[in-house]
């Protein structure tokens, strides 16, 4: 075992976990940073000296590579990614589950006598990772399956209206189509009388953590501008085609998947409200790609609103990776010298 092995093992005995946690909104540049800072000739003292714990609520489903800008395989095995194609879109992979797989891939990363590094723009995966989750209520069974019923019966519109006249906070958190979500949120109401929202978030860091939180802070304009860029390069990189194939493989609007922003929309914009010719058919592209930006847009305003409420955090523009890198340095040597 060598000496940074030795550190790492001697800090994990004492309970203490550091985790370097990057937080920006979507196409602020994480992957480019990370890649410069851990995984190039620019690393330092830093290369190979890490491995990253996504935080994208999109990234762990299989088959969505172009929509959510999954890093390429090359790049993951220069700096190696957890969490990352881990289920399929059916799959409903809330903050517990995430919960429970971050706490072990930074047990696992620190064991080896690396840096966690957890890096995203999920609000509730972030939250549920700093702070831990909310308490709620035991289930009761006979309310559930009357809620599942229910869903069968009535869809996921009519029950997110429903949530939306008893906790229009959870609400407007939740999508019209995330079956999953409204019911827990309508479950946890008829069990107790109390909006979800009534059961607050920890506000003390978790333990054994030691966080060091970056943000990476752009400029509206300037970020919304790459955001605009980032679509046209998905769409060159085979979105549409890959929207296709997940729909043809049986996807549908009501999936976990399949609400993401880069897919939904495929789903929002009717293709038979276009003509059946080529034309019809770049019309109707252009009209999925111009949603797509406009949501992903409104999507990081409501990233960066969240982001900056987090106290104590250190924030840099993305381009200025000097500064960045020796904060980094300094923490991963607090721990590893």
């Amino acid at each position: 075992m060598n000496k940074t092995d030795e550190a790492g093992m001697r800090s994990l005995k004492k309970g203490c976990i550091p985790v370097l946690v990057i937080m920006a909104p979507t196409a602020s540049g994480k992957t480019e940073l990370l890649e410069k800072a851990f995984a190039s000739d620019a690393a330092g003292v830093l290369a190979g000296k890490a491995e990253v714990i996504n935080a994208d609520s999109m990234q762990v489903y299989k088959g969505m590579d172009a929509g959510t800008a999954k890093p390429d395989a090359a790049f993951l095995k220069r700096l190696p990614h957890h969490l990352i194609d881990l289920c399929t879109p059916d799959h409903q992979f809330g903050s517990g589950e995430f919960l429970t797989q971050a706490d072990a891939a930074c047990v696992d990363i620190f064991s080896r006598g690396k840096l966690p590094v957890l890096c995203g723009g999920t609000s509730f995966y972030l939250k549920a990772f700093l702070y831990g989750l909310p308490p709620t209520p035991e289930a009761d069974l006979q309310i559930r399956e009357k809620i599942n019923r229910r869903m069968q019966d009535e869809g996921a519109e009519a029950l997110w209206k429903e949530l939306f006249s008893v906790d229009p906070e959870s609400a407007e958190k939740i999508h019209i189509n995330d079956e999953y979500r409204i019911k827990r949120a309508l479950e946890v109401y008829y069990t107790t009388g109390k909006k979800r929202s009534d059961f607050a978030v920890p506000e003390k860091e978790r333990e054994p953590y030691r966080f060091f939180i970056v943000e990476l802070r752009r400029a509206r304009e300037e970020l919304y501008q790459r955001i605009n860029l980032r679509v046209d390069k998905m769409f060159e990189n085979g979105l549409a085609e890959e929207a296709e194939n997940l729909i043809k493989s049986g996807c549908t609007a009501d999936m976990p998947g399949m609400q993401a922003i880069g897919y939904r929309e495929f789903f929002a914009i009717k293709r038979s409200a276009f003509s059946a010719d080529e034309s019809g058919h770049t019309e109707y592209l252009d009209t999925v790609k111009e949603l797509i930006k406009k949501d992903t847009r409104k999507y990081a305003k409501k990233q960066q609103t969240f982001i900056k409420a987090f106290p104590e955090h250190f924030f840099i523009h993305p381009d200025n990776f000097s500064e960045f890198y020796e904060a980094a340095k300094s923490f991963y040597e607090r721990f590893y010298s």
